[in-house]
């Protein structure tokens, strides 16, 4: 049984870490792998370490990390990307996600996966503490829904080009 949010845990975490998969059927080849890379460099000045995973244990680690991270930062604010898998085969489905804030990238291979990771959906519904933003993501949004994911309609930002 998952416990009540409660001050011992940041930001709304529970700590039962039972059940934390939920099944998904995703298009493409499913394999397990993840791959670390530290020290990324970010125009010479930054690093960021990132974490590209099909693993969804492995992206319920990162995603933790993501939801510790924006937690402590003043305006919670999570960056969202979305790739689609290629258009001349349809029907065009989220290849993978990627989610980033402050020095930390999770960039989730989705089509690789089996899963989904159930900190992840809990992150991205989340109906209070943090804002996504990325460029034009109305799109990623739908195609997101479709595959099972939802980011939360109130608490996003949509940059857009003028």
């Amino acid at each position: 049984m998952a416990e009540e949010p409660s001050a011992k845990h940041h930001c709304g975490e529970t700590s039962d870490q039972s059940g934390n998969l939920d099944d998904v059927q995703v298009p493409g080849q499913k394999r397990e792998y993840t791959q670390t890379l530290k020290g990324v460099e970010l125009h010479g000045k930054e690093t960021l370490e990132v974490v590209c995973t099909s693993e969804p244990d492995k992206a319920d680690e990162m995603t933790f990390r993501i939801r510790r991270s924006a937690c402590s930062s003043y305006l919670r604010i999570i960056g969202v990307d979305v790739e689609f898998t290629k258009e001349d085969e349809p029907p065009r489905m989220v290849a993978i996600l990627q989610l980033s804030v402050e020095d930390l990238c999770l960039v989730y291979h989705i089509a690789a996966a089996t899963k989904w990771p159930k900190r992840l959906k809990e992150l991205l519904q989340g109906k209070k503490l943090f804002t996504f933003a990325g460029f034009s993501i109305q799109g990623d949004k739908d195609k997101l829904k479709m595959s099972g994911l939802e980011i939360n309609p109130n608490k996003h930002i949509d940059i857009q080009r003028n």
